[in-house]
Order: structure tokens, then sequence, then C-alpha cells
């Protein structure tokens, strides 16, 4: 949804012209949508990932023919346990690229239409479905491009309906507490990001931290109980909403989003 959005705004105020490259930095989604959408409209589109990533998110994004550029972690870095100082490394990388091409940087963590997307489309869909009955929403932040958009959209259905910001446990710099362990193996978000663009200005109702066992423990769950294949975000997701349900949500209707597909992480030990 929002590499969609990323893309038809840009075309539309003539940032993209015709045949540019498309560059970012991502974890996967973001890239996965980018291939998709690039490939669709014309554009070449450019990846810049860390090595730290699962190999399936490399290669599922060449099958949608996206050329993949890999950034080696810091040496401290543990594999598949990307954080925010890698992150910064890929940054530099896209950035090169991007001007090494006279390419179109789409920058997931600038641009209103990441948010927006899901303003447009994520939040009214949620509505529609549940015919109006969520009483909250919590989100994993990665962009903060999910729980942005989603929440505005929802405070405008109604202004008591509570958002939720989830981070991991030891990484809740949103939450303002110091960093402890930014070293969690919760793939796409909780890069202990303080000053998230797309969420300035965004109401944020409470904060919720998840272990990263338990968002293990809920992804195998989903996969087992629901049959919803999904990764590390999208348990954290759960997770969240089951200590709301638990809490201070009892008897509510909590709404999250499955993120991705558990297939980016057969290499990893959620599945074991």
């Amino acid at each position: 949804r929002p590499a969609r959005q990323i893309i038809l705004d840009a075309v539309a105020n003539g940032d993209l012209t015709p045949g540019q490259t498309v560059v970012e930095m991502t974890s996967g989604n973001m890239g996965t949508g980018l291939a998709i959408v690039c490939r669709a409209l014309g554009y070449p589109f450019v990846a810049v990932m860390s090595r730290g990533n699962t190999i399936e998110r490399v290669r599922m994004m060449q099958a949608l023919g996206a050329e993949v550029v890999l950034v080696d972690q810091l040496p401290d870095s543990i594999p598949q346990q990307v954080t925010g100082a890698d992150l910064e490394l890929v940054d530099a990388m896209a950035q090169t690229v991007t001007e090494q091409r006279d390419g179109f940087r789409a920058d997931q963590f600038m641009r209103d239409a990441s948010w927006r997307a899901h303003y447009l489309t994520t939040g009214p869909e949620f509505w529609s479905q549940s015919g109006g009955s969520i009483d909250a929403f919590c989100d994993f932040a990665g962009s903060g491009g999910t729980y942005a958009g989603c929440t505005r959209y929802f405070k405008e259905q109604r202004a008591d309906l509570r958002c939720y910001v989830i981070e991991p446990l030891g990484a809740e710099v949103l939450a303002g507490k110091p960093v402890s362990n930014d070293d969690h193996p919760i793939q796409g978000g909780g890069y202990a990001i303080a000053d998230l663009n797309l969420m300035e200005g965004v109401q944020v109702d409470g904060y919720l931290n998840v272990t990263a066992e338990a968002a293990i423990d809920c992804t195998r769950r989903l996969a087992a109980e629901e049959g919803i294949f999904a990764g590390y975000s999208s348990g954290a997701n759960l997770a969240a909403a089951l200590q709301l349900l638990a809490g201070p949500e009892a008897g509510k209707t909590v709404a999250i989003v499955m993120c991705d597909s558990g297939l980016k992480y057969l290499s990893t030990d959620l599945w074991p």
C-alpha cells in the first residue's frame, strides 16, 4: 500500500520521471511492494538491504524484478537482528546509489505517502469490515507509517478510540526510555529511532512493550491456531493486543495488522 502511494504521488507531482530508477533501503516489506509496483509501471528498482535480514527477502525481491544491494552489518551486530546503527549504514548506501544513478529515493521514513496510504485504505477497510466496532488499535513501530495513517483515520471516526505504539522490550525510545537492548530478533521495526518523522503530530494514547519470546510465541500461535502464516512483527502486534485485552481493553475489540508472510523467515529460529 505505501509503496504504491509513494510511487503514484511522486509521478503525480513530477518527482519521478519516466524510466527513472527508484531506490530504497528496506528490510523487506517496502522493497517487495516497490518491486511489484515499479515492475508494473516500468521503473527500474534497486533495494538496499542489510545482510542481517533473511536471504528469503532478498530472493523474493529479486524474483519480483528488483536489483538488490546488500550492506554488511557492524562488526558487533548479530545476524538476523538489524539495529538502528546497521540501518544507518543501509541509509548511507541507499543515498549513494541514488546519487550514482540519478535516481528517485522512495524514502519511506520521510514521505507523507507512507502514512497517507494507510489513512486512505487500511483504516477505512478496518472500519468497514468491523462495522465500526473497533475500540483500540496497536501497531509495532517500523517507519511509523501504518500507525500514523490508521490512527489519523480512526480518530476522525471516534475521538475516544485508543491507539497504542508497540516497541520491543529494551528498545522503547518512542516511550522515552533509554535503550538497553536493541539486538532483538523482531525484524521490520524496533530500530530505536526516537524521532520517527511520520509520527509527528499523531496522537499516542499509550506505549506497549513486547519481548522477543512473546512475539515469537504469538507468531507460532497465529500459524498453528489461526492458519495465519506471518512474521515476527505480526506476532508482536498480537502479543501487545493480548496485553491490552487482559488489561485496559478487557472485553473490547482491538485492531492489529498482519504485516507480512512467514515465508520470509524460514531460515530463522522462528520456525524450528
